[in-house]
């Protein structure tokens, strides 16, 4: 099964976070970087809701897991 892929956008939508790309921009910018030493989906940034989701996503390699990981690579840059 082809897994769908998502842009940063719509993974910033499903999360509830502004997904325009100045917005994302600056949510990268805000929480970087991310220790090598915390899971993305333990970040201290998330509420519950979008450690669910950050988890699922990566635990069920979900059509999802593909952005998370860019968006995880994109944290730990600093």
């Amino acid at each position: 099964m082809e897994h769908a892929v998502h842009p940063f956008s719509e993974l910033f939508e499903q999360l509830g976070l502004p997904a325009d790309n100045a917005s994302i921009q600056a949510f990268i910018e805000q929480h970087s970087p991310l220790s090598d030493d915390v899971s993305l989906a333990e970040a201290p940034f998330w509420n519950r809701g979008q450690a669910e989701l950050i988890r699922g996503a990566l635990e069920d390699d979900a059509d999802w897991a593909e952005v998370v990981d860019q968006l995880n690579a994109a944290l730990r840059k600093g």
